[in-house]
Parts: C-alpha cells; sequence; structure tokens
C-alpha cells in the first residue's frame, strides 16, 4: 500500500529547506554554497533535498517564486477597498518589511548575480513585479478619481 503523502507537511518541510538554503546563499554566494551544505543544515540528505526541488537553481528560486502568491493576496485584499489611499499606504508598508527579513541584503546581490543565468529567477521576479504593479496602479487610479491624490500624477508611471 502506497504510503499518504501530507500535502501540509510537505509545504512545511520545503518551507524549511527553502528557509534554511537562503541564508547559506546570502551569507556564501550561490556559487560556494553546495546542495550537501543545505542537506546538512536541515539534517537531512541530499536525496531528500531533491526529493522537494529538482535542482539547486530551483532551492535558490523558491523564496521568490514564494512572493507570487503573497503578492497576489496582499493586493487582493486591496483591490475594492473604499480607502485607496490607505490601502496603497499598507501594501507599501507591507513590502518594505522584505528589507527586513535577515538575508534579504544578500540574497538581492546573489539574484542581480543569478539573472543572467537563470531565466525562471527573472520570470518569477517578473510576474511578482508585475502583480504588484497592476494593483498598485489601479489603487492610485482610483485614488485620483476619489480626490486622494493629485490628478497630475500618471498612475502608470508612479
Amino acid at each position: 500500500m502506497a504510503r499518504k503523502v501530507d500535502p501540509e507537511k510537505v509545504a512545511q518541510k520545503k518551507a524549511e529547506i527553502a528557509e534554511v538554503a537562503a541564508r547559506l546563499f546570502a551569507t556564501n554566494g550561490f556559487e560556494s554554497t553546495s546542495v550537501a551544505q543545505v542537506a546538512r543544515e536541515v539534517g537531512t540528505s541530499p536525496a531528500s533535498i531533491f526529493y522537494y526541488f529538482p535542482d539547486k537553481a530551483s532551492l535558490f528560486r523558491a523564496p521568490f517564486e514564494a512572493d507570487l502568491p503573497a503578492a497576489e493576496k496582499l493586493i487582493e485584499q486591496h483591490r475594492n477597498t473604499d480607502n485607496p489611499l490607505a490601502s496603497i499606504l499598507v501594501i507599501l508598508s507591507e513590502l518594505s518589511k522584505d528589507a527586513a527579513y535577515p538575508y534579504a541584503q544578500g540574497m538581492l546581490v546573489e539574484s542581480l548575480r543569478r539573472m543572467g543565468h537563470d531565466p525562471e529567477l527573472v520570470a518569477a521576479s517578473e510576474k511578482v513585479a508585475a502583480v504588484q504593479r497592476k494593483g498598485l496602479t489601479h489603487l492610485i487610479r482610483r485614488s485620483i478619481n476619489a480626490g486622494q491624490v493629485d490628478a497630475i500624477l500618471d498612475p502608470d508611471h508612479s
């Protein structure tokens, strides 16, 4: 009889591995971090890491790919707000919290280094930015229409 896989446990383990990997990538760099190091830090085998992530590049991309559902949820929570300007400020405040993430600076530097080598990383980053841009543009337009923001502001370039 096949063993049942608990999707919640899989997601938790994947998140744990991604968190450890992000710390190592941010500290040591992508090239200097091995899957074996990540496995040691997690307390598992490299084969187990590859169960969750097909390769090292996908392991690096994991935090960036996780940003998409979070961005979609954040924007959706504010899409039909009664106070679009307040929602813009809340969204910007939430997005700025990413800068406080302990490994944000190192991961940013490494992501810039990886962009030319990993089109999927570029795509993940572009998807997140597009969701954020579209949501904020919508709210800026609504803020202008509500008289909360000066109409001289161009929502598409703000």
